[in-house]
């Protein structure tokens, strides 16, 4: 299935936005676009939801036949058992994470020993934690993590857009990641020359005007048969002011939906 996050949303749930929208009218936002699943991903308010809070944002989920999955960072166990609670809660089979948070980072050994402690309650819930490609760990790295701990309720959430900071490219990060991927982050991205003169700017782009080598991805990965879910996130700059901002938001939800459809 396909759909959409709260990073394709970044700017309208911001400060910057006048009303900023909250996760029920998100909801609404990816049904009106014809999208299956919908990523809560680090997003603070959600950890202050109560027991009878999380239950109604369930309900307006299924009412609308859109599936939950959430995101957060970091692996300590205490963390993790909160997002399972909350996941349990809201009908959610994944959850995003990354293996350092801003505040805990972790060596490698540490992470295998958390997991171990964290990863058994996932197993017995039926959810799938999924840790995120991204520049601070290398893909080898992760990798090495995932084999390490071989719990059938950890997987690898590919994007290999972020890997590019650590100089890895993007289609050696799709092979090797492939076979462990549990979710798929799609977000397109571009090189431009900052101030046309002088060094470079990473940033988003709409799908398929940029690096990201989707067709391969999904080639490689093959998200339908695998039961996976692709979650649209975009890198997108300010663009001078909120209204021109978040109409390109929603432009690029539109154009990077119908893009991955006419891929599948």
């Amino acid at each position: 299935m396909i759909g959409l996050s709260t990073y394709a949303f970044f700017w309208q749930i911001s400060d910057r936005a006048p009303e900023p929208l909250g996760l029920e009218a998100l909801l609404s936002r990816t049904r009106a676009l014809g999208a299956q699943v919908f990523q809560i991903c680090d997003y603070p308010p959600l950890q202050t939801y109560s027991d009878a809070r999380l239950d109604d944002l369930r309900r307006c989920a299924e009412d609308q036949g859109i599936v939950l999955e959430l995101g957060t960072k970091g692996i300590r166990p205490e963390h993790l058992a909160n997002h399972l609670r909350m996941a349990d809660r809201l009908g959610a089979k994944t959850i995003r994470s990354m293996v350092t948070a801003p505040d805990h980072r972790p060596t490698l050994a540490e992470a295998e020993a958390l997991l171990r402690t964290a990863l058994p309650a996932y197993e017995a819930s039926g959810v799938t934690l999924a840790l995120e490609t991204y520049e601070q760990l290398s893909s080898t790295e992760l990798v090495a993590l995932v084999e390490s701990v071989g719990s059938r309720s950890l997987g690898i959430c590919l994007d290999p857009a972020n890997c590019v900071a650590n100089l890895e490219h993007p289609v050696a990060v799709i092979e090797r990641c492939a076979p462990y991927v549990a979710n798929l982050h799609v977000k397109d991205f571009a090189f431009t020359r900052r101030g046309g003169w002088v060094g470079f700017t990473l940033e988003g782009v709409e799908l398929g005007k940029g690096l990201l080598p989707y067709d391969y991805m999904i080639g490689k990965v093959d998200p339908a048969a695998r039961g996976i879910n692709q979650i649209v996130e975009h890198w997108l700059t300010w663009q001078d002011d909120y209204e021109r901002t978040a109409r390109t938001e929603n432009a690029w939800n539109a154009h990077n939906l119908e893009r991955m459809r006419a891929v599948l």
